[in-house]
């Protein structure tokens, strides 16, 4: 599936990216005022892969970013975006960006950004007619971690650079990670190629319908209800200020006690933030804060990829866990027995899903669609064969609660009557037939999905920033929840499975 994930870094306030997993301890802090004469600079990250190859997943560590002053800069040494390294889940970021770090940086003028990256990890599916190599076979998911070589670090020095930092005023860039370009056709990965990783300048939030500056999740740290903002730690270690005003949307929608949500705030809690703006102090404002509802020190929730399914259970390829555990393997295949009358409903966060479109059993799951699932305390185990390259670690757990989450998809767009479109996949979803598994349906139930629309979807990259600026061909990726609603494993679809586009991203050129 072709795939380009982005990273937002914002210059004096640095994006910090999406982690997909995972939360660190509480850390309680007071605010301090960003040094006089510097500028917030934020760094975000958004996301192909050789063709017949599926990645389902592609973890890397960003360990080092630094600005380079320009020559005779005020500033003669290099500058850190990054506290610490942090991990980022690519394969998450196809329609979204992810929020990397906030930092303060001296104003002036910079002439390249560096990046390091570190740690590949890649799961893949191999839905190509050839073997790749001697463990990965047709049809099957395998594991790889590939050697990033002298391609480790990757820097830049064309535009947008050089890049001038004023004082006081955010400045974000935009990191773009193309997985077909730096994915090699043997399946190494080279950082280093030509537009495999570009860097451009964030619009201003005013300059765009969708908020720019990405997402990200953390724990809460200190609640300020006085001035509608908390703080809270990133899995990467940073501790960020969040504000929220009267358009931020909020969920759940509690009953809180006066002024309002920020009051059901405490600290250890985890929240997902999507950024709307960067201020000029370098807090963040919130776009939305959906509030995870993890009750007790034994509940964890997991984030998984629809692979394979049946009247008793799910297949999940791994890819995120709240809290984080040493003991959820990520990119691992989990084996998900569903309890007797467990809850099955939809993660809309604000979104109003039409009427026809359900996901209420287990008759209503579908290949590619993305869950969040409460594991039941006491049922969790791993295996790990350890061959690498070779098939992914195997997981099982039994659930009481399956929530349907916004899937990430990429492809074509064809067939446009307003307001909806089809979507025609670069390559196949993986989708496993093996006993007790639904049979996989035919190819193109697998590489094509009626899109959906409604007032409430958003356009990035497009002109218009609408419905109106679609075209035959564009290539784009969905953010969506993907609906059966056929009852597909007992009888024959009638229709394929819809997706309900909540943003679409366009790719200018046809390329990532």
């Amino acid at each position: 599936m072709h795939k380009r994930f982005s990273f937002a870094l914002l210059c004096s306030a640095l994006l910090s990216v999406l982690v997909s997993c995972g939360t660190s301890a509480p850390v309680h802090s007071v605010f301090v005022p960003p040094p006089a004469g510097s500028a917030p600079v934020s760094l975000t990250m958004t996301d192909d892969p050789p063709s017949g190859v599926s990645v389902l997943f592609f973890q890397v560590s960003l360990t080092s970013a630094t600005l380079t002053p320009a020559a005779g800069s005020s500033s003669a040494s290099t500058v850190s975006l990054l506290e610490n390294p942090v991990q980022i889940d690519v394969t998450q970021l196809q329609a979204l960006s992810a929020f990397l770090a906030n930092e303060n940086v001296p104003a002036g003028t910079y002439s390249s950004l560096s990046l390091t990256f570190a740690n590949p990890q890649l799961v893949i599916f191999n839905s190509s007619d050839t073997a790749l190599g001697s463990s990965c076979a047709v049809g099957s998911i395998c594991t790889l971690t590939p050697d990033l070589g002298n391609s480790a670090t990757v820097s830049f020095t064309s535009a947008p650079f050089p890049l001038t930092a004023s004082s006081g005023t955010p400045l974000g860039l935009l990191i773009d990670f193309h997985l077909n370009t730096v994915i090699q056709s043997d399946l190494s990965v080279n950082l280093g190629v030509a537009n495999g990783v570009t860097v451009s300048q964030l619009p201003s939030a005013a300059a765009t319908a969708a908020p720019p500056f990405g997402f990200l999740t953390g724990t809460v740290g200190t609640v300020n209800t006085s001035q509608d903002q908390f703080t809270f730690a990133t899995p990467a270690g940073q501790t960020l200020t969040v504000d929220i005003d009267n358009n931020t949307f909020v969920a759940p929608a509690l009953p809180c006690p006066s002024p309002g949500f920020i009051a059901c705030l405490s600290p250890g809690d985890t929240v997902w933030v999507q950024v709307a703006s960067v201020e000029s102090n370098g807090d963040l404002l919130a776009a939305k804060v959906i509030l995870l509802l993890i009750q007790s020190a034994n509940q964890h929730l997991v984030d998984g990829t629809v692979i394979g399914y049946n009247a008793g259970g799910i297949k999940l390829l791994l890819h995120g866990a709240f809290p984080s555990s040493s003991a959820v393997l990520l990119g691992a295949v989990a084996t998900v027995t569903l309890d007797s009358g467990a809850a099955f409903a939809v993660d809309a966060n604000g979104f109003t899903i039409p009427s026809g479109l359900i996901f209420s059993s287990s008759e209503n799951l579908t290949w590619g669609q993305e869950l969040q699932v409460e594991v039941d305390p006491g049922t969790w185990s791993c295996v790990s064969t350890n061959l690498v390259p070779g098939p992914p670690p195997s997981c099982n757990f039994s659930t009481n609660s399956v929530q349907l989450e916004p899937s990430q998809m990429t492809g074509t767009v064809t067939a446009i009557s307003a307001p909806d479109f089809t979507l025609t996949y670069a390559s196949y979803p993986a989708c496993i037939s093996s006993p007790g598994v639904s049979a996989c349906p035919d190819l193109v139930a697998l590489v094509q999905r009626p899109v959906e629309t409604t007032s409430q979807t958003t356009y990035e990259g497009f002109n218009p920033d609408s419905f109106s600026g679609l075209a035959d061909n564009d290539l784009v990726s969905v953010s969506g929840w993907i609906f059966e609603n056929d009852n597909g494993m007992l009888d024959p679809a009638v229709s394929l499975p819809v997706v309900l586009a909540q943003n679409i991203r366009q790719h200018p050129g046809g390329t990532f």
